[in-house]
Formats: structure tokens, sequence, C-alpha cells
């Protein structure tokens, strides 16, 4: 999916959200708690589209709406403190993705979540099911795992002498790890062997400094 869908369909969802809290209580500016896993730099291209397409939707930043930006800076333990946050700020919708849904899930049953990008809401229990997820989650989801064996075959089929394969995994993200052992399963009848090297946060800290 490219970019500008991704961002129409995750401005509209939190736009209609919005709208629909603004409706209930019509004395409060509606303001969205959106809560990046990384940095704010790094997610630039992303917030100025979702701000572009909001505006666009009628909602504009500072007059009609108010958005509060958290960034984890790729500390997975602040998801939780920052989903608290939110809850105590009483933002009408929270915006965020991947792993982060989780930490907003348990933090809130009531304020509505829009998710960017889910990697197994069912598994990960945000949603009751795809077709009727319930709740008070929406979003997208790419799973990534149950497409990771088509392409070991795909990828088997360009080069068809593969015997042994290096995976780079960050241990920290659940999503991704998922997809490793999904990728080592269908590997062993295949006759491929895995070399997993994992990345851990200490290992990334180390990387920067080093620079």
């Amino acid at each position: 999916m490219k970019r500008r869908e991704f961002i129409t369909l995750i401005g509209g969802a939190a736009a209609s959200w919005s709208l629909a809290a603004r409706a209930q209580q019509p004395a409060k500016v509606p303001t969205i708690g959106f809560l990046g896993a990384a940095t704010e730099s790094g997610w630039r291209s992303w917030t100025d589209a979702f701000v572009e397409r909001l505006q666009e939707l009628g909602w504009t930043e500072g007059r009609t709406i108010t958005i509060e930006y958290r960034w984890a800076e790729g500390r997975n333990e602040r998801f939780v403190e920052f989903a608290a946050e939110f809850v105590r700020l009483k933002v009408d919708v929270i915006v965020t993705a991947g792993v982060a849904g989780v930490a907003v899930k348990q933090a809130t049953s009531t304020i509505p979540i829009v998710l960017g990008v889910a990697n197994d809401p069912v598994r990960d229990g945000l949603v009751m099911s795809l077709a009727r997820p319930g709740g008070n989650v929406t979003g997208l989801s790419v799973q990534q795992a149950d497409s990771a064996g088509k392409r070991l075959e795909l990828l088997r089929q360009i080069v068809p002498g593969l015997r042994r394969l290096g995976i780079l995994a960050n241990a920290g993200y659940p999503a991704v790890m998922l997809e490793v052992g999904e990728v080592e399963a269908k590997a062993r009848p295949l006759g491929i062997e895995i070399a997993r090297m994992e990345i851990r946060r200490a290992d990334r800290a180390r990387l920067r400094s080093s620079r």
C-alpha cells in the first residue's frame, strides 16, 4: 500500500472518530493522541501527510483539532507510559501502529484507537476477528507472518541453490520474531538452514555510540 493511500485511510478514520466524540462534547476541541514508535524526525513524512489529510477533511490542527504527539524513540517500555498519559488527558482518539497498539488497548477500552499498521490484531487480543473487530480498535492489518512462507518460496525460486539464509531481526519486536518463527518452520521441509541474528536494545545503543 502506498503512503498516500495509507494516510487517507488512517486520517479518515481518526477524523470520523474525532467528529463523533465532538458531537458528544460540543464544548471541547477534539484531541488526537498520536503515539509514534520511533522519533519525530523519522516519522516526519508520515505526520506531515497525516495532518494534510485531516485538513482536506476539514480538520485544522490548532483550530478545530489538537494533536498531542508522543515519541517512544525505539523504547517499547514507553508505550505504557504514553498510553496512560493519553488516558489522563482524555484524548478523543489515539492513533498509533504496531506493538504500541497492545499497550494502548490495555490502557483504555473506551477511547477509540486507530492502528496505522497491526501485524496480527486477533492474536494480540486487539480485536475479536478481522471481519467483526468489535471493541474500540480499528485500522489496518498487514499479516506479514502469514505470507512469510510464500516469500521464502519466491526467494528459493530466485536462488534455486539456496541452502543457508541469514535473518537479522529486532528481538524486541514481537511481530518480527513471530515472522522469523514462521520462516524457520517453512525452511525446514525445504532443507534450508536459518542463521538467526537477534538485535536487542543494548546492541542498537552500541551501534549508535560507534558511529
